[in-house]
């Protein structure tokens, strides 16, 4: 189960709280719309900008993208293995 959320107006002008939740739901243009995991976190966070975006219950599950290392922690750990493997 997921949610499908729709920015339908605008948030400029609006409080800067309300502008982190959009932005924390991942919302940043207009019409945007976004499928996320229907958690009580993300519905309480729809709830406080519920008059800036539009929400319907889907059956679709979100595609959870996996983390990425940081360049430089990838780097670093190459590096070490290539001096593990010199000597």
């Amino acid at each position: 189960m997921g949610i499908k959320i729709k920015l339908v107006k605008s948030f400029s002008g609006s409080s800067d709280k309300h502008q982190r939740t959009i932005d924390g739901l991942g919302l940043k243009k207009f019409g945007q719309e976004r499928l996320l995991r229907d958690t009580p976190a993300i519905r309480g966070m729809l709830f406080k900008v519920k008059h800036l975006v539009t929400s319907e219950i889907v059956a679709d599950e979100p595609v959870v993208k996996p983390r990425r290392k940081p360049r430089k922690t990838l780097l670093r750990e190459a590096a070490r293995a290539a001096e593990a493997k010199a000597p």
